[in-house]
């Protein structure tokens, strides 16, 4: 039985779902998972299932631990020399944040420590930050292969030392082609190590029916962490300019974060405390209610992937209305499946927001409800054809079960019945080790080159 870890910062965490279903589905694949988190798991996690006993989590680090990877950072020490070269030698990087690399170094030989008595024959970690140095230390220590699922910010904008991360894993995921494209420009690294899986959302059965609101306040909702890179206050602007021109509306942002203050702050400055709600954590389950409230949902990030919250939205039949950035327009076609307005401008922001609240306003026999109307029907069918969770995990299984085990072999095989059973393998599309040389025959009869991280 393959046997992979799979890391987080933190995990299970509320806002990213799609983590728990990869190992769900790995597991249902016969593939032994082993979760780990290098954070707590959050007290508000929205997971009933029980993760005690099963769940690494490296923080706090326990003494007896940190001595046993100092021991085995000595031990190991060849291996693991070419990424402390990186940190003290090469790059542009900040004394504090080399630092940092090398604490994450030690961490990484923690979390070897944890997982050398499982056996495991490969590491995955979701997100590009601090926890990808971390899986790609024990990765090393451990001497097997590693591999990355980039999204949006961990590529864009905090993309420290993603030149080794990328050099050094077995295999890169990402969740759009924008994302792939931006690999391939900004660093040197084999194209066929890149590869596109999107995320996607179930798609509800019943879904509530577009009520115009020519009576009462038209309601927008944006749901995310209160960081500086969801630019929540863009939107509170935003709102603070629709009352300046008479249009009668609330605005419900659901979210927790850093920024909350700040955002608290702004709202009372602006003196739109009776439009603009901060929501707090909103459950998972309670989502889908607060996505029939709205008439339209707006995003306002700097920077993303493709937002599962826009999916969740287009699924339920809303209008949404987001920044043109990154793979949003791979998601969003223009007028047809939702909105787009040029990122950062508030003016156009508020242009489109008007132009979405003109039309909500009408009656419904006016053409741009039956508009507004084809518009949901058609980000319905975007999500069913092309953002459908069940589809797209089950091609990500398939896949990421082919490219995890392309060094691995089960344990005690027999040599003689390997070698009878490796064009049954070949026929089924499964990569086969190439004995005597180092290649890897794909299932289109492309040659793939080894990407092993200790080495």
């Amino acid at each position: 039985m393959l046997k992979v870890a799979y890391l987080a910062n933190q995990y299970p965490a509320a806002v990213e779902p799609y983590v728990s279903r990869e190992i769900d589905a790995l597991r249902m694949r016969g593939v032994e998972v082993i979760p780990g988190s290098i954070r707590r798991p959050e007290s508000t996690t929205d997971c009933s299932r029980p993760f005690e006993g099963e769940l690494i989590c490296l923080r706090p680090i326990r003494i007896v631990v940190l001595l046993k990877a100092m021991r085995l950072l000595f031990r190991r020490r060849k291996g693991i020399s070419p990424l402390v070269r990186r940190v003290l030698t090469q790059g542009r990087e900040t004394p504090w944040r080399r630092i940092k690399a090398l604490a994450h170094t030690a961490l990484g030989a923690c979390y070897a420590v944890r997982l050398r008595e499982r056996g495991v024959d490969h590491i995955h970690v979701h997100h590009g930050y601090f926890g990808c140095w971390v899986a790609m230390a024990a990765a090393r220590l451990l001497e097997v292969d590693f591999s990355i699922t980039l999204h949006g910010s961990d590529l864009l904008v905090h993309n420290a030392y993603l030149d080794t991360k990328l050099n050094l894993c077995s295999f890169c995921l990402t969740v759009s082609e924008y994302n792939r494209r931006y690999i391939l420009e900004h660093f040197r690294i084999d194209p066929r190590k890149v590869l596109v899986f999107r995320l996607g959302v179930d798609l509800p059965e019943n879904h509530q029916p577009l009520i115009p609101a020519s009576n009462g306040k038209i309601t927008l909702v944006s749901a995310g962490r209160l960081r500086a890179v969801k630019d929540h206050s863009l939107l509170v602007r935003a709102c603070a300019r629709l009352r300046d021109r008479g249009i009668d509306l609330e605005c419900l942002i659901a979210g927790e974060g850093p920024e909350r203050r700040r955002i608290e702050s702004q709202i009372r400055k602006l003196r739109i405390s009776d439009s603009v709600t901060l929501l707090g954590h909103v459950a998972r389950q309670q989502m889908d209610s607060l996505y029939r409230r709205a008439d339209a949902v707006v995003l306002t990030s700097q920077s993303e992937g493709i937002p599962l919250v826009l999916m969740e939205a287009m699924a339920a039949g809303r209008i949404v209305l987001a920044p043109a950035i990154t793979g949003i327009p791979e998601l969003l076609i223009p007028e047809k499946t939702g909105f787009l307005y040029e990122p950062g401008s508030l003016d156009d922001l508020v242009a489109r927001l008007v132009f979405i609240c003109g039309m909500l306003r009408r009656g419904k026999d006016h053409p741009h409800t039956s508009r507004l109307s084809w518009i949901r029907h058609a980000a319905r069918c975007q999500i069913l054809h092309n953002f459908n969770r069940k589809k797209n995990l089950d091609h990500f299984v398939d896949r990421f079960v082919e490219l995890a085990a392309r060094n691995w072999s089960p344990p005690h095989a027999d040599p003689l019945l390997q070698q009878i059973q490796l064009p049954v393998q070949r026929d089924r599309g499964v990569p086969v080790r190439s004995h005597g040389t180092d290649a890897v025959e794909g299932t289109r009869g492309r040659v793939i080159l080894h990407g092993r991280s200790a080495g």
